[in-house]
């Protein structure tokens, strides 16, 4: 048997061309592409693909129906315990799950799982307009608080076990940090919004302009009738660096940049509404994937020089590859063992930053090697406008307003792993309001986990229920 370990090239947008657009970078496989690396797959016995996959789609059993040109199976296959195929299929760092796993990956390139989930959910997409596939309702009503990958999640398979589903968002247009948060030449806003209208063909209720903490309470949902709430609310709430100048004006927090940019459509004011600074020579401080997005969206807004500022070395990056990649190939600078420690500013704008060079020691706790500061070496670069990406928590307005669920020491809410179950009766949650900032397929594992467990909770007690019943009618 012949076998081949290089990965099908993808095609993407020339970078001279993309650096001055919004459309999408990657343009995925074609057929005959898509054909190719699937017949790739060994179909081993013990996948050890489907272990790496925090869902646990069976990747063999789709990748063999695609081989043998059966589309709708392979989506069928995949959407059993994955909902957002073609969102997956682009933003989720497969090259550390799945693909990690993939025997081929021991001697060349893994199976390029992540492509071939996209090819399949594209397809769908496509080709196929949402039916009303609701089910019969049980009777039970169930909130979701957030309509990001967790929530999403939660509500499809809770209205696929026959609840009444409502999604509370608090923007204007549900789909979470898949809206606001990751930029069009990712992910097209057009194929979130085909996913959502599915969950709305399955009688999931979208309430948009609704904030849980201010506009209604977790309590005030549960008063209301819902015999349970699953918080799939996200992490919001920007960290910054705590240095001088971080309120001067033209620094901004990724979240509100990106935020101002995907969901409020920026990038076209004034016939949007929002409008966002243009910087000249922008600095991004941090070294994620929402960094690298921060700063190609600066590039595309007309930046003449964009400078990635991170305080460790390229291979203790974060960010996916291909994102530093596809970065570094539209022109992005990448300014290493770099640490700021001061924005400088004039007449209240920004007008540069002040670094020191940094060296690495040894690794601490996340197993990449902690960084040390150089002494002596502060140097001052101008900067007219500072982008501020390293990270985000969960926003404390739900825990707040609902002093009965705990929380750890960051302000995530405390729960059961294995169920999304919190300290509050009836109440669960998942996703980034739980861990903070993570993947989007980890937060739509959490999803399902809550929603199963829900729907057993809901189950029991509807059957002591019954039985109570009846033995008061006897």
């Amino acid at each position: 048997m012949s076998v081949t370990y290089a990965k099908t090239p993808m095609r993407v947008q020339d970078p001279a061309v993309r650096r001055n657009n919004f459309d999408e970078v990657a343009l995925g496989y074609t057929l005959d592409e898509a054909m190719a690396e699937a017949g790739r797959c060994l179909q081993c016995k013990k996948p050890m693909c489907v272990a790496g996959c925090p869902v646990n789609v069976q990747i063999p059993a789709f990748i063999k129906a695609l081989t043998k040109g059966e589309f709708e199976s392979a989506y069928n296959i995949i959407n059993e315990t994955n909902n957002l195929p073609s969102i997956c299929g682009r933003v989720c760092p497969q090259e550390e799950q799945c693909e990690k796993q993939c025997i081929l990956s021991k001697k060349g390139e893994g199976i390029a799982i992540g492509r071939l989930e996209r090819f399949v959910g594209d397809g769908f997409l496509d080709n196929e307009e949402p039916a009303n596939r609701a089910l019969p309702s049980n009777g039970q009503k169930v909130a979701v608080v957030g309509s990001g990958p967790a929530g999403l999640t939660a509500a499809a398979d809770l209205a696929k076990f026959g609840y009444e589903v409502t999604v509370f968002e608090a923007f204007h247009e549900p789909g979470g940090v898949l809206i606001y948060g990751i930029p069009e030449f990712r992910l097209p806003k057009a194929l979130v919004k085909k996913e959502i209208s599915k969950l709305k063909a399955l009688g999931v209720r979208f309430l948009t302009n609704v904030i849980i903490g201010k506009t209604l309470t977790v309590d005030d949902l549960l008063e209301d009738g819902y015999s349970a709430v699953f918080i799939g609310s996200g992490a919001g709430l920007p960290r910054f660096l705590d240095i001088p100048g971080e309120n001067l004006n033209g620094v901004y927090s990724a979240n509100e940049y990106l935020t101002r940019i995907n969901l409020m459509k920026a990038y076209d004011f004034p016939h949007s509404h929002t409008p966002v600074k243009h910087g000249r020579k922008v600095a991004v401080i941090g070294g994620g994937n929402v960094a690298m997005d921060a700063a190609r969206c600066a590039l595309r807004l007309g930046a003449e020089e964009v400078h990635i500022i991170y305080r460790r070395s390229m291979e203790e990056m974060p960010a996916r590859a291909e994102e530093v990649k596809h970065a570094r190939e539209e022109g992005i600078i990448f300014d290493i063992l770099t640490n700021p420690i001061e924005i400088l500013g004039q007449d209240g704008w920004v007008k540069g930053l002040r670094c020191v060079k940094m060296e690495l020691g040894e690794p601490d706790e996340s197993g990449r090697r902690k960084p040390v500061e150089i002494k002596g070496s502060e140097f001052d670069t101008d900067f007219d406008m500072v982008i501020i990406a390293i990270g985000t928590s969960p926003n404390p307005l739900i825990t707040a307003s609902t002093p009965d669920l705990k929380t750890t020491r960051f302000g995530g809410i405390m729960v059961d792993e294995a169920t999304g179950a919190t300290s509050k009766e009836g109440v669960y949650a998942g996703g980034d309001a739980v861990t903070g900032a993570a993947t989007v397929i980890q937060a739509m594992g959490a999803g399902k986990r809550a929603a199963l467990a829900i729907h057993r909770k809901l189950s029991e007690k509807a059957c002591i229920n019954f039985a109570v019943n009846l033995n008061a009618a006897k």
